[in-house]
């Protein structure tokens, strides 16, 4: 550590652990660092971050409390606090697989494993401050969003001998630059010249952006893939996969990939999120209350943790527990309470009086007493308030068609539908999401609740035209239900047999589903039953 570089640097450190505390500050005073602050808790840090200019924060990702050192550079991301010429350090003794990329996805400036020793202390703190000193220009016209002076800046330091140290990073930043004003071809040229000279990750993630940006799909899912082949580049490809796609309307693939990368990183409340809006899209309600219940776990004392994150829990416990089997919607209904109740202790004075009527409606639908859930909606149908959340008024939407109030469902669908922009590459995932709810609700006048038990009973009857079309309905707003699928796949091969006119999409809806009986636990009853139609349309 060069002598002058220590003493004009100022520090932060944030740790609550004495002994490690100690530790490090006798290896920076050996280092000849002086001008150092030290705090315990992620608030503290940031109170003192707004008041002073640090050169560099060095914090314990295990702080043990307030969600740690991840919630303190989550919040500085999110609020745009500390500036690119500001470095920030994790130290961490725990390296497991996914607090390794939990900091890897906050993208800090370094990671030190503890413990570490002066000499290591020394090295990574050298070349980060040399960094952040040598790149200083750069990151200042980065932080004012001034990207084509940022890249005029790039492009000049690159011509200095001098800075060849830092080289690899620059030509990072100057890519990351090309991206950012939107110059894809450009890009593109200047990545392969990268991988010509070396196989750096980064560039060939570049490319795949790029490529995608330019709606070349197919070249860029080629350099996505490979890129989920490597360890150290997998977490971003799955990202990057899904996001692709997403463009391309393939939302099973989408949510398949985004639930890869949450399983690998699950602090990330963001992607969770997305897995939830891919989980509606796709009818895939245990999905939803999964992903649902995930975003409350780890948004607990961060600064996700709202009211919203609880209500979305409830209402996915009672999207899933509408299109359960019976034996199933009593555990969903309890975990679903158990929401309700987290959210009054963790926010006791949040007002959600017209939120918590909607969902106990829709318990008291599930209970089959449709005239209390009817008298309290009846005050709400109306109202498109501006004050209300376009998740609290889809919410009310539901509610109001499962109790037969369909026209008022589709006018609430109509007025927040004004609120969502499609964007032209497709990826407002709640507006793909409100469409298709619409023209559901437009076709289907009974609750997923009744589908299915109307269409068994028109079957009963011999009603096939009837109950095929039943079947199908039901089938359509809950794919991943199995006794739904082979149901309806009985219902195909007796209308068939009756030389009943079908649609000409009935063969895709017999894959569909044979894909989710076979990837599903069947009752032996259920596996026979299943087993019966194979060899049925087998024989055909």
């Amino acid at each position: 550590m060069k002598l002058q570089l220590a003493k004009n640097t100022k520090l932060l450190i944030a740790e609550d652990q004495v002994l490690a505390k100690s530790h490090i500050h006798y290896a920076l005073e050996q280092l000849g660092f002086r001008n150092m602050d030290y705090v315990d808790r992620p608030s503290h840090a940031l109170s003192a971050i707004q008041e002073h200019d640090y050169d560099a924060i060095i914090c314990s990702y295990n702080l043990r409390s307030e969600q740690g050192g991840y919630f303190l550079l989550e919040q500085l991301n999110v609020a745009h606090t500390l500036p690119l010429t500001s470095a920030f350090i994790f130290t961490s003794a725990d390296t497991s697989t996914e607090v390794v990329h939990a900091i890897i996805e906050l993208q800090p400036d370094e990671f030190i494993a503890k413990p570490f020793s002066v000499n290591e202390l020394d090295r990574r703190l050298s070349r980060v401050l040399s960094r952040k000193k040598a790149l200083k220009n750069v990151y200042a016209f980065m932080d004012k969003k001034d990207y084509e002076k940022a890249l005029a800046e790039i492009e000049f330091f690159l011509l200095q001998p001098e800075n060849a140290d830092h080289f690899p990073l620059a030509m990072k930043i100057k890519g990351d630059l090309f991206l950012l004003t939107q110059q894809y071809q450009t890009a593109i040229a200047f990545f392969e010249s990268i991988i010509n000279v070396q196989d750096f990750n980064w560039a060939k993630m570049g490319i795949a952006k790029s490529l995608i940006a330019l709606n070349e799909f197919d070249d860029a899912e080629r350099e996505i893939i490979q890129l989920a082949t490597r360890p150290d580049s997998a977490l971003e490809a799955y990202d990057l996969l899904a996001t692709l796609q997403i463009k391309l309307a393939a939302f099973d693939d989408a949510l398949e990939c985004t639930s890869l990368a949450c399983a690998m990183s699950p602090r990330n409340i963001e992607r969770h999120q997305r897995a939830i809006n891919l989980a509606r899209i796709t009818h895939d309600y245990e999905s939803q209350f999964n992903s649902a219940k995930k975003v409350v776990r780890y948004a607990r004392g961060s600064i996700h943790d709202k009211p919203e994150i609880y209500l979305c829990a409830a209402r996915a416990g009672v999207d899933f527990a509408m299109t359960s089997e019976p034996e199933h919607v009593n555990n969903i209904v309890k975990q679903t309470n158990e929401y309700l109740r987290q959210l009054k202790k963790s926010h006791p004075r949040a007002t959600l009086n017209d939120e918590l009527a909607v969902i106990d409606a829709r318990l008291h639908y599930l209970k089959d007493d449709s005239a209390r859930a009817q008298s309290l909606l009846s005050d709400f149908h109306v109202d498109y308030d501006q004050h209300h959340s376009t998740e609290a008024l889809l919410d009310r939407a539901k509610a109001l068609h499962e109790v037969g109030m369909k026209k008022e469902s589709l006018a609430i669908l109509d007025a927040i539908s004004t609120r969502e922009e499609p964007t032209s590459d497709g990826t407002n995932l709640m507006s793909a999401y409100l469409k298709q709810e619409k023209a559901e609700k437009e076709a289907i006048s009974l609750s997923p609740k009744t589908l299915n038990n109307t269409a068994v009973a028109q079957y009963k009857r011999g009603d096939l035209t009837q109950s095929y079309t039943t079947f199908s309905q039901a089938f359509r707003v809950m794919p991943k239900n199995p006794s739904i699928a082979l149901n309806y796949l009985q219902s195909i091969i007796r209308a068939r047999k009756s030389n009943t006119s079908l649609p000409p999409n009935t063969l895709a809806d017999i894959r569909k589903c044979r894909e989710t009986l076979e990837t599903a636990q069947l009752s032996a009853d259920q596996q026979s039953r299943y087993d019966n139609v194979k060899t049925i349309l087998k024989g055909e």
